[in-house]
């Protein structure tokens, strides 16, 4: 097993006192008990302290003397600001660090009433170096930014043995060893994996449902490292957090301003709050079936069309990369007093590297979902949600909260979540740094290729958004094979079956491809090497068929909550020559119908269905592409869907306006 190397940086401008301190630290770090691989290194200058932060991942702390000069090297009180000054500096560029100053002691006060404001971690004396004292001091917050509470304690329990006279069945493993039927499970599993498995009945690994010991430990260091005032820990994935959140803030009748282009667990959500949403149309990439951030426009005059909307919800980044400007959104929003989330759930790590940030809560968002699985080193399904609403309610919120989460928790679901924030607060921007190089080597080998394309962010922005300061996560690489002779949908069988690659998503002429803290060298180099070997084959670009366009949202009659609950009745989407049923323009859809990917409905409940509706959801069925339609339902060959009958219309009472 590899053991951790962690550096610490001292920035001091005079060379003999430098010399001195690095040395008799690294010399304390010998003497006593190093578990995590502590060493001391020096740098003269802010500049040359910041260019090793950028280019170290190794370094976890460091520490500053607070006398550093600027640049200019004038009066004393200029230098203390340029010292300062590198304090925010280091926090901007990796703010999981620990920062600590060296100051005389007979400036303690003022120093550190200054520092207090300053969210440095601590001070020493600059002359009264106690090198082992600093060292344990240094050693233990890195102990503590290493601690994973929740993972600790339930592999102490497993490895306690304790004889299972409770939930769950197989009882450890028990039922499956020796099992002709089922124990290459078991051995195929692993045995902790089921050693692991316990149930709500082990006092000694808290409640999810009411944390008050390992797990409220955990979550609170989650907060501090994803920079929010409380985190809770969730393990049936951000769908289930966006509800959570939603329920807490939205009673029947509340509005809910939301980019159309949310996940589907964000339109459940308007359902189970009974919420009025005001549905924001995204921009759309039609060339390449991409679907983009709410132009800037759309949402400035939303919000100030629904001054009295209690909250608005924004997919950042989308599932191709493509992330808002949030600042100004959120500052516009909180000025009406609506409550902003972001569903992050393909960002989670863009705290750990300035390539990625601000994220969400450094620009004022209110909460964060996201989906520690999906970007991070955590089980499926396990995600996070990231509070920084100072007026949470937190008991409605929790009783929320409990509503969706299992009373029989996965635990080895909770110690990955654990586990995954270790890694990322002690490993992450390394890690990351990685990643960026891998992602920018790929994009430029599949260039190269001559054949595919990988798409900039000018090719998958419209006009409409290019002036909106929308960036692109360098992690999720779109690529165009229009060129390669192969319909999509073969290219990736033949990935998949003869080069043994998984892609994440496709459109009718595009790949999508991502890169997480996982990718490693080889694959780029096998992906890069199937490229261009289907390259090479020099076939003739075939015409690909484009899926046709998601029509723009229409109105909405009745509340989503009200219309999904009615009986409805199925109507078929074809009459009887096979041909597109021309009845069902005008009525009301129950249910909410989702081509999947890219998961974006095309009729919520309530919505009234148009001609260009049923067109599209036809065309869709005759699709090249194979689409899933989540929503539509097969009557023996015949696709239909869920509308309102005259009698549950006549129960409803209409919206007074359109929406």
């Amino acid at each position: 097993m590899p053991k951790p190397v962690s550096r610490i940086l001292l920035v001091n401008d005079e060379k003999l006192v430098l010399k001195a301190l690095v040395k008799g630290l690294n010399a304390a770090a010998r003497q006593l008990d190093n578990p995590l691989g502590i060493t001391f290194a020096g740098v003269e200058s802010s500049a040359e302290a910041l260019a090793a932060i950028q280019a170290d991942g190794e370094i976890q702390a460091v520490i500053v003397d607070d006398q550093l000069p600027g640049d200019s090297g004038k009066a004393r009180g200029k230098q203390r600001l340029s010292a300062l000054n590198l304090v925010h500096e280091i926090h901007a560029l990796r703010p999981e660090l620990d920062v600590y100053v060296l100051i005389a002691q007979e400036n303690e006060d003022e120093v550190v009433n200054t520092l207090l404001c300053e969210t440095v971690d601590g001070y020493f004396y600059r002359d009264d170096p106690d090198y082992l004292g600093w060292y344990r001091i240094l050693n233990a917050q890195l102990q503590e930014r290493a601690h994973t509470p929740f993972y600790d304690k339930l592999k102490q329990y497993v490895f306690m043995a304790k004889d299972a006279w409770h939930t769950p069945g197989h009882s450890s493993g028990d039922s499956l060893r020796g099992s002709p039927w089922a124990e290459d499970f078991y051995e195929f599993m692993g045995e902790h994996i089921f050693k692991g498995d316990l149930s709500c009945s082990v006092p000694m690994l808290d409640s999810l449902l009411h944390p008050t010991g390992i797990i409220e430990e955990a979550q609170q260091i989650a907060a501090k490292a994803f920079g929010a005032r409380r985190t809770f820990f969730a393990t049936n994935g951000t769908s289930t957090a966006n509800k959570v959140i939603l329920q807490t803030l939205l009673a029947p009748g509340d509005k809910l301003l939301l980019d159309r282009n949310c996940h589907k667990s964000v339109h459940h959500g308007v359902v189970i709050s009974g919420a009025l949403p005001v549905y924001l149309d995204s921009s759309t990439n039609e060339e390449y079936g991409l679907f983009g951030p709410v132009p800037k426009a759309v949402i400035f005059r939303a919000i100030e069309a629904n001054k009295d909307a209690r909250a608005m919800i924004l997919t950042s980044c989308t599932y191709d990369g493509l992330r808002y400007d949030l600042k100004p959104i959120i500052e516009a929003a909180h000025q009406h007093g609506i409550k902003v989330i972001i569903d992050e759930a393909w960002y989670g790590h863009a705290r750990f590297h300035p390539e990625f940030r601000p994220t969400a809560l450094e620009c004022g968002a209110d909460f964060a979902t996201q989906s520690t699985h999906k970007v991070m080193s955590a089980f499926s399904q396990a995600s996070m949600i990231h509070v920084n609403d100072a007026s949470l309610d937190e008991h409605v919120f929790r009783e929320n909260y409990n509503m969706h989460t299992s009373t029989s928790p996965q635990y080895s679901m909770i110690a990955s979540l654990d586990v995954a924030r270790k890694q990322m607060s002690m490993e992450g921007y390394k890690l990351l740094s990685r990643t960026l190089a891998l992602a920018a080597e790929l994009k430029e080998l599949i260039n190269a290729t001559g054949v595919f394309r990988v798409l900039e962010l000018d090719d998958l922005l419209q006009d409409e958004v290019k002036g909106d300061g929308v960036r692109l996560d360098p992690t999720k690489i779109t690529v165009d094979i229009s060129a390669c002779g192969y319909t999509v949908d073969e290219l990736q069988k033949l990935l998949f079956e003869r080069f043994n690659i998984q892609i994440e998503k496709s459109t009718f002429n595009t790949i999508t491809l991502l890169l997480t803290i996982g990718t490693t060298k080889s694959k780029v180099s096998r992906l890069y090497d199937a490229l261009m070997r289907i390259s090479r084959e020099g076939r003739a670009p075939r015409r690909l068929y484009r899926t046709p366009a998601i029509p723009h949202f229409t109105s909405l009659k009745y509340l989503p909550r009200d219309a999904f609950y009615c009986g409805g009745q199925l109507a078929p989407l074809l009459d009887e020559a096979d041909q597109v049923n021309a009845k069902l323009a005008g009525r009301i859809s129950a249910d909410q119908i989702v081509p999947y990917p890219p998961g974006i409905p095309v009729l919520v409940p309530g919505q009234v269905i148009t001609p260009e509706i049923i067109s599209y959801l036809v065309n869709l069925l005759r699709s090249q592409k194979q689409v899933e339609l989540h929503g539509v339902v097969f009557d023996g060959w015949l696709p239909c869907i869920r509308v309102l009958t005259d009698a549950d219309e006549q129960g409803l009472r209409p919206l007074d306006a359109e929406v």
